[in-house]
């Protein structure tokens, strides 16, 4: 299999590189990104400028496509900037890739995601799961995590204090309100990526603990 991954240097994003690199199903992994990877013979990581993402069919050919990217307000700086992050981006891409023939599109989105949701995150995420799957996708699979669990390269202190709150009281929570490791997101989704089953596919934070 030839994937094509997105947010390759993010929390998620790593860890599905890492998986994927060592996994002998997988020939090539394709991951644009916009600062350089580590090299690896099966990589090929370009440096794209993604509000101007190349138009040629040719450079988003893959057979499965995972996207993990994905900011926060506060990091994007703006409700603007966040939507062209979490939602253009992905959705553009996956335009491309869908045009350049990929069968399997993986999004990482997250638990609550609904175009009609009154939070803004969670309308935004639901709004892009709903132009992804409009894509036609053979196979379109919806990882909804809840709180991730690990550790961030910019800070986020109230997740962090409340990723350490869920660790301390896990033992007496139900798996749905268990914070989600990115491993073990990053394990399903490139699980997923294999899947034949066809359709659409939402797979809920229960399912990632």
């Amino acid at each position: 299999m030839h994937l094509l991954l997105l947010g390759a240097t993010g929390l998620v994003g790593s860890h599905v590189l890492e998986l994927a690199l060592a996994d002998p199903r997988i020939s090539a992994v394709t991951a644009p990104t916009r600062r350089p990877l580590p090299q690896h013979a099966r990589l090929s990581a370009p440096i794209v400028d993604f509000d101007t993402l190349p138009q040629d069919l040719q450079f988003w050919k893959a057979d499965a496509v995972i996207c993990a990217l994905g900011t926060t307000l506060k990091v994007a700086g703006s409700r603007e900037r966040f939507h062209r992050i979490d939602h253009d981006y992905p959705v553009e891409i996956a335009r491309l890739a869908r045009a350049a023939g990929a069968k399997t599109f993986v999004l990482n989105s997250a638990k609550g995601a609904d175009p009609s949701a009154l939070f803004f995150y969670s309308r935004v995420k639901g709004e892009t799961e709903k132009d992804v799957v409009a894509l036609g996708y053979d196979r379109t699979i919806l990882v909804r995590p809840g709180l991730i669990d690990g550790p961030r390269t910019e800070p986020r202190p109230a997740e962090q204090m409340f990723g350490t709150l869920l660790r301390v009281v896990k033992p007496v929570l139900p798996r749905s309100l268990q914070a989600n490791r990115p491993e073990t997101i990053a394990r399903v989704m490139l699980d997923q990526a294999f899947s034949t089953v066809l359709g659409v596919t939402v797979v809920t934070s229960d399912a990632l603990v």
